[in-house]
This record gives C-alpha cells, sequence and structure tokens, in this order.
C-alpha cells in the first residue's frame, strides 16, 4: 500500500500527533518514513535582532531541525527507517516538492500548526497541501469525536 510515507513537523501538537499516526501506519505498511520540516523564510529571513548573532532563518532552520531529530529520535526507538531534512522556503512548495524528490505514497499531517488565527480551521498548509498534492494526504484531526450541535 504505502512504501514512503512524508511527515512534516512544524513542531506543534498536532503535528507531534500526525507523526504517531504515520510511525503506525509505518509499521503497519513496513514503509520508510520521511520527516520534513521547512523554516518558513520571508522579508526578514536575514535581519538580525540586537544582540542575537543568528539571523532570523538561522534561528528558524535551527527549530527546524530539533523538530526533525526528536521525530527522528522516535522513530529510531520504535525500530522504523527514518530520513529527515529541512529546508528553507514556503511550506506549502517545500512540502509538495520533497513528497515529489522522495516519491512519497502518503502525506500525514496534522489539521493546524503553527498559525494564529487565520488558521483556527483547517490549518492554511494543511488545506494548501491536501488540494494540490497528487498522493493521498491523510490529515489527522485535533477533535474530541463529538458532534457540534
Amino acid at each position: 500500500m504505502y512504501d514512503r510515507i512524508l511527515v512534516p513537523a512544524d513542531g506543534s501538537d498536532y503535528a507531534e500527533d500526525a507523526a504517531e499516526r504515520a510511525f503506525d501506519l509505518a509499521e503497519t505498511t513496513d514503509s520508510t518514513v520521511h520527516v520534513v520540516s521547512v523554516a518558513e523564510t520571508g522579508p526578514l529571513g536575514s535581519v538580525r535582532l540586537p544582540g542575537d548573532e543568528a539571523s532570523a532563518t538561522d534561528a528558524l532552520t535551527e527549530r527546524a531541525t530539533e523538530f526533525v531529530d526528536e521525530l527522528e529520535r522516535r522513530a529510531d526507538e520504535r525500530g522504523l527507517e527514518v530520513t529527515t531534512e529541512v529546508r528553507a522556503g514556503v511550506p506549502v512548495r517545500e512540502i509538495l516538492e520533497y513528497a515529489d524528490e522522495v516519491d512519497a505514497d502518503a502525506i500525514v499531517m496534522g489539521t493546524r500548526g503553527r498559525g494564529g488565527v487565520n488558521r483556527l480551521m483547517l490549518g492554511s498548509v494543511t488545506d494548501a497541501v491536501m488540494r494540490h498534492s497528487g498522493i493521498d494526504v491523510l490529515v489527522v484531526g485535533d477533535g474530541d469525536g463529538t458532534v457540534p450541535s
């Protein structure tokens, strides 16, 4: 069914839950897990804050590396084959390009990530990946299973 499962990591609880679901799926299907985290770059990427030696992009890349390292550790503990990648750029574009590069069969991601008010419903990155991906996208929900009244 699946040989290569991609898990985008942004450090959010939603991404963590999605990673656990991806690990379960990888165990069941004997798949390789690919973890990618994208340091979202923008116009302030090269700006250095007072007293900070790292640029904003460097700081975001460092955080992204921490996210993938943690998921790699957890996948290793479960005996899964895992590869990791840290990228800088626009998350949707980078996730989809990486999925294509590794020939992923599925993407497993959370309903939301590290967004603000504009991402209260389905996360904008998740929504865009779902709409533009040519492969299966498993969106791991955050609800408690109750039907709203």
